[in-house]
Formats: C-alpha cells, sequence, structure tokens
C-alpha cells in the first residue's frame, strides 16, 4: 500500500482548485478534452537566495497517479456545487464522465535527490489537456513543498560540515500532512534522523528523541530526574541539562554517567536548548572530558538554521549533533518554493504540435515553448552547465547555449562534449515506468549530486551562478513565439 493510501485511504482526485474542473468542463464542452498537450512545472528563483535546489517528492506524485479516480462521493459532492445563478456549476454529463476517468497521460520527471536550477523543468507531463490541467495543482502541491524542504535540508547539512542533523520539527510543522512530507523530505536533504515517529514508520528514516523540560520539572530535583531516566531508560541517555542552570545540569549529568557506566551502560551525550550555545558547549565539553566522557557527544537545539549553526561553528563551539526544528520544517526564511506549471505545446488537428508562450510584463515570468529537456554537460571536474533544448528539435541541436535572462550571453559546447539528459520516464499512458526508490539512495544521490558541482553554488551567502541557458534554436523559437504574441490580438 502507498504512503497516501496508509494516511489518507482514499483517492485525492479532489486534491485540485476549482478553476481545475471548471477548465476540465470547458475543454469537454468544446471538443477538446482529448487534445494532446504538454506542460512543465519549473521555478524562477533559487530558495533562500541559494546556488541550487533539490528536487523531492517524485514518490508522492506516483502514489497519487496511481490512485487517481473520482470516487461517488467526489461525484456527489461536485454535484451539490452551485454557479452565481443558483444552478448546477456541473453538467450531470460531465460528472459521468469524470466519474468514469482513467488518467492515460506520460509523465517525465527529474530523480528525487537531483540538483535542479531554475527554468529547468522538474516534471513534465504530457496528454490529453483535460486531464493534464487537472492534475496540475496537486502537483505543485507535492513538487513545491518538499523540494523546499530538501534544499532547506542539504543547506543546513552542509553547514554542520558533516556532523550529524536531527530533524525535530513535528510540533511545529504546518499540520499533519506538512509534518510528515518535511520529515521525509528533510532525511533526503540529508538529515540523519526525526524525532516524527509516525514519519520513521511510514518512511523507514531512524528515530531520535530525548526527554523534555518537563521530565525534569516533575522531580525536585535535577539530579533525580537524570537519576530516574537512567534507570527507566539506560540505553538512551542524552540529558536536557538547561532546565536550571546549565553548567549545573551538566555535573548532574556526569555524576549519573558515572553511575551508568559502572552498571555497564555509558551516557550518550547531553542537550543544550538554550543559552549561549558557543560558550556553553565549550565549557560542558570541557567538564565532560575530564570527568572521562569525551566520547559523550553534546546535541544543540534551539531555532537552528544554517546561518546560526555557521556562526556557532566559527566561535569555536563545541557542538557535535544538531537539533533542526522549526526553521526546517517551516523553511522559515522562504515559506514557499513558487513553483509554477505552463502550457509549453499543443497538438492541432493536423496533429503538429503548435509552441505556446505565456508573456509577462517581466521578463523572467515569461514561459519558453516547446517540449522542453534539460542536458547537463560534464568534463573530467564535474557538471559544467545545463542546456534547455526543445524535444521536437533533436535532430539539429546546436551546441550554443544562450542566457534566458539576457541574449548577448552565449556559451559554446565542444561536439564531444558527455552530456545527460535529466528528465526521465516515469509514467506511460497512466502506467508508471519507473518504480519507487529507497529513500537511502535518494539522500545517497543528493551528496552525489552536490559533488558535481563547483564547490562555491553550496554558499550560503552570494552563491556561485551555475551557468543555464536555452539551447540557440530554441531560444530562436521562443523569440519568435514572444513577437507573435505581441501582435496585436484579432478574431
Amino acid at each position: 500500500m502507498s504512503t497516501l493510501m496508509k494516511i489518507y485511504g482514499t483517492p485525492l482526485a479532489l486534491l485540485t482548485d476549482l478553476y481545475q474542473l471548471t477548465m476540465a468542463q470547458g475543454y469537454w464542452k468544446t471538443g477538446r478534452a482529448e487534445q494532446e498537450a504538454v506542460f512543465h512545472m519549473f521555478f524562477r528563483k533559487n530558495p533562500f537566495q541559494g546556488g541550487f535546489t533539490i528536487a523531492a517528492g517524485l514518490e508522492y506524485v506516483l502514489n497519487y497517479l496511481n490512485q487517481f479516480r473520482f470516487t461517488l462521493d467526489d461525484i456527489d459532492y461536485l454535484s451539490v456545487l452551485e454557479g452565481n445563478d443558483g444552478r448546477p456549476l456541473f453538467a450531470k454529463e460531465f460528472l459521468d464522465y469524470l466519474s468514469k476517468l482513467e488518467l492515460r497521460c506520460d509523465l517525465d520527471a527529474v530523480p528525487e535527490g537531483t540538483v535542479v536550477f531554475p527554468h529547468e523543468p522538474l516534471v513534465r507531463v504530457k496528454g490529453p489537456i483535460l486531464q493534464c490541467q487537472i492534475l496540475e495543482t496537486a502537483l505543485l502541491n507535492i513538487v513545491n513543498y518538499q523540494t523546499l524542504i530538501a534544499t532547506k535540508s542539504a543547506r543546513i547539512c552542509a553547514a554542520t560540515g558533516g556532523e550529524p542533523v536531527l530533524e525535530f520539527g513535528l510540533r511545529r510543522a504546518q499540520g499533519i500532512d506538512g509534518a510528515l512530507a518535511a520529515s521525509r523530505a528533510a532525511y533526503i536533504g540529508g538529515c540523519a534522523a526525526t524525532s516524527n515517529v509516525l514519519a520513521g514508520k511510514l518512511f523507514d528514516i531512524p528515530v531520535k528523541g530525548t526527554h523534555a523540560h518537563s521530565w525534569v520539572m516533575s522531580f525536585n530535583d535535577e539530579l533525580s530526574a537524570f537519576e530516574e531516566y537512567a534507570t527507566a531508560m539506560p540505553n538512551n541517555c542524552v540529558f536536557l541539562v538547561d532546565t536550571y542552570d546549565t553548567l549545573d545540569g551538566v555535573r548532574n549529568a556526569i555524576q549519573v554517567g558515572l553511575r551508568l557506566r559502572e552498571s555497564g551502560h555509558e551516557m550518550v551525550g547531553i542537550r543544550l536548548d538554550s543559552g549561549d550555545l558557543a560558550y556553553l558547549s565549550i565549557e560542558a565539553r570541557q567538564l565532560l572530558d575530564q570527568a572521562g566522557f569525551s566520547n559523550a557527544s553534546i546535541v544543540a537545539s534551539n531555532d537552528l538554521d544554517e546561518g546560526i549553526i555557521t556562526s556557532l561553528k566559527e566561535q569555536g563551539a563545541k557542538i557535535a549533533v544538531w537539533g533542526v526544528g522549526t526553521k526546517l520544517v517551516t523553511a522559515y526564511d522562504q515559506p514557499a518554493l513558487g513553483g509554477v506549471y505552463k502550457l509549453g505545446a499543443i497538438q492541432n488537428e493536423e496533429g503538429r504540435w503548435e509552441p505556446k508562450v505565456k508573456l509577462s510584463e517581466q521578463a523572467i515570468k515569461t514561459s519558453t515553448p516547446g517540449i522542453l529537456q534539460v542536458r547537463r554537460f560534464r568534463n573530467g571536474e564535474g557538471a559544467i552547465a545545463d542546456m534547455i533544448y526543445n524535444e521536437l528539435n533533436m535532430n539539429s541541436l546546436n551546441t550554443v547555449m544562450v542566457d534566458p535572462l539576457d541574449p548577448t550571453r552565449h556559451r559554446h559546447f565542444e561536439k564531444d562534449l558527455v552530456g545527460d539528459d535529466l528528465l526521465i520516464p516515469i509514467v506511460r499512458k497512466g502506467d508508471t515506468v519507473h518504480d519507487c526508490e529507497p529513500l537511502t539512495a535518494i539522500r545517497e544521490r543528493v551528496q552525489q549530486q552536490l559533488g558535481l558541482f563547483h564547490a562555491g553554488i553550496r554558499r550560503h551567502v552570494k552563491p556561485h551562478q551555475y551557468p543555464v541557458g536555452l539551447e540557440e534554436e530554441l531560444h530562436q523559437l521562443k523569440t519568435e513565439w514572444i513577437l507573435r504574441a505581441r501582435q496585436p490580438q484579432s478574431k
């Protein structure tokens, strides 16, 4: 059973915006429901003012597609919706059509854990336009959020320099859905474990946890609290030492740690959750080392993110494990990726593909026409540039790439340069052709992928801008269709 079925127990066809269904009825009424179309999902800027993004959410997408159908309850609900005139919003015949609808779309996507960049399609959907349209909202909802959190996690894990990060965000997450998806995406991005036990069960993520201040406060004194916790959980002793005086708490933890050792167990470490984490961790490390607990870890939490972690490390903090919650699972400094889903081409009555372009007063918001693919070029040192090209023009691909935001900037590639296409077949005519991967494999891909790029893309401040552009003929096609679209519209 898929993860979404375990959580919801029902298909999620109604997880969509109303206008997707009103447009669907429009396509159906005008006889265009089966007209073939291609849509692309992409984003326009790397999140967190960063230099890279980590694609995530594909397993949820497959779960959603494999279970897609309108149930009788769904149809009954839609049948009572009313238009502005008080009459049914949807025709009975259209609802009958929806009740029998079976997806026949193709879906291509970059594998989860792939490093991606602005304007590159993460997902490409091809099929009957009515079906492609209905899928838009759910795909954006799933991929936008998990991609955002996986990217935040990768940034935080990069800041620790390889020291483990524990995701502690369940209580601050945006609801149950947000908590589960965040735990999954955070693990993909590099977190070592989660406090979320349900996520641990659903996704096979390691779970970690200690005790709360309330445990300590429920006893007459801190030492008794630590002693009783050690008796109850001798193989899980990470003591939270800042309920009262932090350094006194460390000394109490040491006392209990010595007694644990006498009974054949070992104190795992201590946790700091407030105060000057740099100073306190240095002082705590000295106390632990002097008492013979050099292997005891210092875990730190307290609204951490990549910026604070970087600062703490620069101050010489002796923290070995980082517990990150609120600012990870809520993507605190940028709560949305901003991914969009745009029509790239549509098939006319003669069976030919017609490019489609969406204009804007802002160049960054003008879409790219065609059936798009991304080719990543590599040399012996790693990835050097990504070129977006039109699959309808594969036989005459150019070796010149144009910057989409500055057409005066060109990049020339040697013809024998190695290139890999990022979008791979996932679904064909509604059937899955690429199985979901283990989360551990996706997590490993993130690190392998990041290793392909210049280290500057991982910089938190003014990162290196990796080159991404349009194949020259695609750039010319886009320019041509922009000029056409800017002509006065006439019937």
